[in-house]
């Protein structure tokens, strides 16, 4: 199977001065038996970017808000993570990651108090790193 995961990450958000924070989101592909498996794999790589790279430095939180799955790569064209966003980059967004025209196929997210929301309520923490 084909798993995409996408996720959103809070960094240094302990940081006095805004500049020196930052958020934001990022998508992983991974090729997996099961999905317990591609989670595992998805980790593992995040870290190896966290202790390789300048990516996830300092405090961290990564939460994963999707783990699609696909048996085959598509024949025709898939939108994927379409996203809406009204006024400053703090307020709430609306975002669909296989946008299919159904009335509850989008969700919510905002970031209350530095703590991602889905839809009101609490977003599941996937990593952290402090």
């Amino acid at each position: 199977m084909i798993y995409i995961g996408n996720f959103l990450q809070l960094t240094n958000q302990q940081a006095p001065s805004e500049s020196e924070r930052r958020h934001g989101e990022f998508s992983m592909i991974v090729e997996a038996e099961t999905y317990e498996a591609a989670l595992g794999k998805l980790e593992a790589q995040i870290r190896f970017y966290r202790e390789s790279s300048d990516l996830f430095e300092g405090a961290c939180k990564i939460f994963c808000i999707q783990l699609l799955e696909f048996v085959q790569f598509p024949k025709v064209p898939v939108m994927m993570n379409y996203k809406s966003f009204a006024g400053d980059p703090i307020l709430p967004f609306i975002g669909c990651s296989v946008p299919d025209g159904e009335e509850k196929s989008c969700t919510i997210y905002n970031w209350e108090e530095k703590k991602l929301e889905v839809d009101g309520y609490s977003g599941k923490l996937f990593l952290e790193f402090v």
